[in-house]
Parts: C-alpha cells; structure tokens; sequence
C-alpha cells in the first residue's frame, strides 16, 4: 500500500482542525457556519515522513444580504449633504433565485448626457445647413 499524506484543514485561529483528511481529497467548505467577513484557511500537510507544509488563503464570506450603495465611495471627502441610494439584498437559498430586489438601481452615467447633448447638437446643425441649402 501507498503511503498518502494528511492534510489538516484550519479555519482561521483554531487550534482543532476542521478536518483531517488522507490525500488525495475532495473537501467542502460549509462558509453558512462562518460569520460574514474576512478568514483564513489554514492547509497543514503531513507526508509519510514527517515533514509539514503549510498553506494559508485568505477568503472573504458575505452570506448574508449583499449591501449597494451609490453616492459614496470608500475613502471619500465628502461635505454638506450627500444624497445616496442603498440597496440590500440576499440570494435566497441555493435552490431557487429571489428576482425581486436583486436589481441595484443606478443613475445614469455623465457620459450618456453628454453623448445625448453632442447627438443633439449635431442634428440641430445638419438640419440648419440642410435647410438653408434648400433655401438657396
């Protein structure tokens, strides 16, 4: 028989593993246990030997309603009254999708009102020259 490494799974501090498992493996992360925000996950193999190898990955959980909002980013300087638009919503179950809510509403882009003012503009223009050209 072959010897196989173990790998000893952690999540974030503990000091019992979470699994214990002979490689090669296939293992499930149940993160509905994990409270939302930031973890690590701690791999620490073992060979046949003795000799460790330890892997860290930090991961972000977020099980809970997704929150937009628009109005204000991160680190902003911001003064007076800001107006802004916030929208929570959660994903529902693994089985079904919940439609309603899930749409963030956005303002419209200041480049579409600028593109829309130049469109208009151009329009303005070739039919003032179109009809002055018939004029003539």
């Amino acid at each position: 028989m072959k010897d196989h490494s173990t790998v000893f799974i952690f999540i974030d501090d503990d000091q019992t593993p979470a699994a214990q498992l002979q490689t090669p493996v296939q293992f499930k992360l149940d993160t509905n246990k994990l409270p939302d925000g930031m973890h690590t996950l701690k791999i620490v193999s073992k060979d046949p030997a003795g000799k460790e190898g330890i892997r860290l990955i930090p991961f972000e959980v977020r099980n809970g309603p997704a929150v937009a909002v628009e109005g204000i980013k991160e680190n902003a300087v911001v003064d007076g009254i800001v107006p802004l638009m916030i929208n929570a919503y959660g994903k529902g179950d693994q089985q079904s999708f919940i439609i309603t809510g899930s749409e963030t509403p956005q303002s419209i882009p200041f480049w579409i009102y600028v593109l829309i003012i130049s469109f208009s503009g151009w329009a303005i223009y070739y039919l003032i020259t179109s009809v002055s050209m018939k004029l003539v």
